[in-house]
């Protein structure tokens, strides 16, 4: 008999042309040195190391390629002949590389990016995430200055219009249920970093008719949210499916155009015992089944906007409070 799955799965796992859906996924971790951290995945997932760039690698796997490399642009494209740098740093040489090392990767998040992987191939997330936490990896509760995050990009069913409405709805009513899901690190309160949906944005979103063409839609988030600091960040969507209309709100070289939606998570707890990666894909699994219930999003949407309504009742009682009660009535957790 087949043991039961970690990682759940949601009822969709296919696309409209019968192809797996996949998710990639971005780790930020500390605590193993670059070297270390790319010679340990590639014994986990029993790969092959290659080392592109400076700080970047990529480990060639079954499941495709993983991208191992340091979190910054400005280290992992130092020169030390550049004639910009101080005297002293160029003439120190290699010396000074080796000190920028050592101080870069105490303070600099390590990211591991692994390629698209399929539904049903997560519980090797799972294993790779405890097995780091063993070797010792760090996360955001280390140290203040540690705001590291976890990231997925999952592949939708379909890109219709009427698709997106109902993710986009799901997770409007289920954000604040998500962030308290998991630890709001302190070095994450002390920034603006990963914000909600402007309010502005939701409010329409959610209206019972909102019936938004594709364009419309998109027009509407990106007059509210023209920013990647969104803890969905629609941004890499919308430039797949029209760059142009997003270059008119925005000139982010960082934006990567892909079919997938950009779920920021606020940190990444990897030392904690307590924390799995399954724990995150199963909430997320939560809002997949939920987009895919008509039913139960209209009601809890009905329910998330008179949350949004001042009364007593609201001022006495938390959303997510009530968003947990409600999900535990319908069976999603």
């Amino acid at each position: 008999m087949n043991s039961p799955r970690i990682c759940h799965l949601p009822d969709i796992c296919f696309t409209r042309e019968q192809t797996e859906r996949r998710v990639g996924i971005e780790i930020e971790i500390s605590g193993l040195g670059y070297q270390q951290l790319v010679q340990l995945v590639a014994q986990l997932l029993g790969g092959t190391a290659v080392q592109t760039s400076r700080y970047v690698s990529r480990v060639e796997t079954e499941y495709g390629s993983f991208a191992i490399e340091l979190d910054s642009d400005p280290i992992k494209d130092l020169d030390l002949q550049d004639d910009d740098l101080p005297e002293a740093i160029r003439e120190l040489g290699e010396q000074a590389m080796h000190l920028i090392d050592a101080a870069a990767e105490k303070i600099v998040p390590l990211e591991i990016v692994t390629p698209p992987i399929r539904f049903t191939d997560l519980e090797r997330i799972e294993f790779l995430c405890n097995q780091l936490r063993e070797a010792g990896a760090l996360g955001s509760r280390e140290a203040i200055y540690y705001a590291f995050g976890l990231q997925l990009n999952p592949e939708l069913p379909d890109l219709r219009t009427a698709t997106l409405l109902r993710y986009l709805r799901a997770f409007a009513c289920l954000y604040d249920w998500l962030k308290t899901r998991h630890q709001l690190d302190i070095s994450r309160k002390l920034t603006s970093y990963i914000e909600p949906w402007d309010n502005l944005f939701v409010d329409r979103l959610i209206e019972p008719d909102y019936a938004p063409t594709l364009s419309e839609l998109m027009v509407d988030y990106l007059r509210d949210n023209p920013t990647r600091n969104r803890a969905l960040d629609l941004l890499p969507l919308f430039a797949h499916l029209n760059p142009n209309l997003v270059a008119d709100y925005t000139s982010d070289h960082r934006i990567k155009a892909r079919p997938t939606l950009h779920y920021r998570l606020p940190d990444c707890d990897i030392d904690n015992p307590q924390w799995h990666f399954s724990t995150v894909w199963n909430d997320w699994v939560v809002l997949e089944q939920l987009a895919h219930n008509a039913g139960d999003l209209a009601e809890l949407m009905t329910a998330f906007r008179n949350s949004r309504k001042l009364s007593l009742r609201n001022l006495t009682q938390s959303w997510p409070d009530t968003c947990q009660l409600w999900l535990q009535s319908q069976g999603y957790v």
